[in-house]
């Protein structure tokens, strides 16, 4: 009643850009998505996983519609009810199955009995990020250190001696480890892509890397080096760049991490990349599955210049417009406007913005300032000049500080089994 109730929710794809996207352009339906969220948990025990025509499918992995919710709040969508939202998301994320149990008994997915694991322990830290956070605008100061603890789950399953995430197994490492196999401890991807997804905390990821020159030495060698897969063949995984992996979902943020290290031209030069070679006007202009919007949308937020890395913060990262003005025309009357008047193909690099006529320099915005609506001007050069997002105060930031854990132990032994001690 008062509502318009809606099905099909590929949610492990469109959390990342599709929704972040409409919070922006489609407030009102954002907000017909939660009540009709809150309505199938009330109605079937759990939030959508992946929705279709009023039957779940449980396909695919995470429980995104808690990013969903977490988002619409941080970008200030009220009018649903807050504590039926809550305790979806907490249900959601206190289930026994699909590896559930064991990132919340241990702070990680073990790959002894889960498949995918390694994906899970990254893709359930950040969900419980969002839910650390809808917890702490509720005062479930309790709850938000629990969920805050498992957010940081994802370094547990770091491995320092070789740059990438990897599966735990008896304890230990899995064995032998190749990061561009591509097998059943990762979904739909290799260690390559999913050792960049920490949304939640990029501070701390790049802190296991060592500084930002490693970390930006890293994201440089993801796009340099061979693009030749190996392991399994895995029809998902296409548009490559070395082995960045535009046609499918977990790459999707990764060109925008340069921003958070005070290299905004190098996240201009790969999106502008990737915009150029991965999109098409043709039967095949898509590097890989629409997945219901996601791969669209990626593109509609980047040819505007702007990118939600992770959705429940309200940054929005600055990349690189591809046009000389775009308007969108808010539903609160007001109109928010990016203008590059020099704009041009061979032109992907900021020199210099302006922001309702005054000097600009960060390289993100937040969702507040773009639904108060303004023009956002950008000088565009063919050369890297210029100080935009380069000074540390200007540079976006995801961060947890609170409650830090204590790394599991690695254990290795020479054998599985033993008699008496080991």
């Amino acid at each position: 009643e008062g509502w318009c109730y809606y099905t099909v929710f590929s949610l492990w794809d469109t959390y990342r850009a599709l929704h972040p996207l409409l919070t922006i352009i489609d407030r009102k339906r954002t907000l017909d998505f939660i009540k009709t969220f809150i309505a199938q948990w009330e109605q079937g025990g759990l939030l959508p996983m992946w929705e279709l025509s009023a039957n779940e499918t449980d396909c695919m992995i995470g429980y995104h519609a808690v990013s969903v919710i977490a988002d619409a709040y941080a970008k200030g969508i009220r009018g649903f009810d807050l504590e039926k939202a809550y305790q979806a998301m907490k249900t959601s994320a206190m289930q026994k199955r699909l590896g559930i149990a064991s990132m919340n008994e241990m702070g990680y997915v073990a790959s002894d009995g889960e498949n995918e694991s390694v994906s899970k322990t990254l893709e359930y830290a950040y969900d419980d990020w969002c839910i650390a956070e809808f917890a702490k605008s509720l005062g479930k100061n309790d709850d938000y250190r629990y969920f805050i603890k498992l957010a940081q789950g994802y370094k547990h399953i770091f491995d320092a001696s070789t740059g990438f995430m990897r599966p735990r197994f008896n304890g230990g490492w899995y064995s032998p480890f190749m990061p561009t196999e591509v097998n059943n401890h990762y979904t739909e991807a290799n260690s390559w892509q999913y050792s960049f997804y920490v949304p939640q905390d990029i501070s701390g990821l790049i802190a296991l890397h060592g500084s930002d020159a490693d970390f930006e030495k890293k994201l440089d060698e993801l796009f340099l080096t061979n693009d030749v897969l190996s392991g399994r063949d895995q029809a998902d995984i296409t548009g490559l760049i070395g082995q960045y992996a535009h046609g499918n979902e977990p790459s999707h943020h990764i060109a925008y991490l340069y921003d958070y290290i005070g290299k905004p031209e190098k996240t201009q030069q790969r999106v502008r990349q990737i915009m150029r070679e991965m999109y098409k006007n043709s039967p095949d202009g898509l590097s890989g599955n629409e997945d219901c919007g996601q791969m669209s949308a990626w593109y509609v937020m980047s040819a505007l210049g702007l990118y939600a890395v992770c959705p429940g913060s309200d940054q929005i990262v600055i990349g690189s417009p591809l046009f000389k003005k775009a308007i969108i025309h808010l539903e609160n009357g007001k109109t928010f406007e990016i203008s590059a008047p020099n704009n041009s193909g061979v032109r992907p690099y900021i020199s210099e913005a302006t922001f309702k006529g005054r000097p600009f320099g960060k390289s993100y915005l937040t969702g507040d300032q773009i639904n108060d609506g303004g023009v956002l001007t950008f000088t565009m050069s063919d050369f890297s000049i210029g100080n935009f997002g380069k000074n540390k105060a200007d540079l976006p930031s995801t961060k947890i500080v609170e409650y830090p854990i204590v790394i599991s132990p690695l254990i290795s032994a020479v054998s599985r089994t033993f008699i008496d001690s080991l």
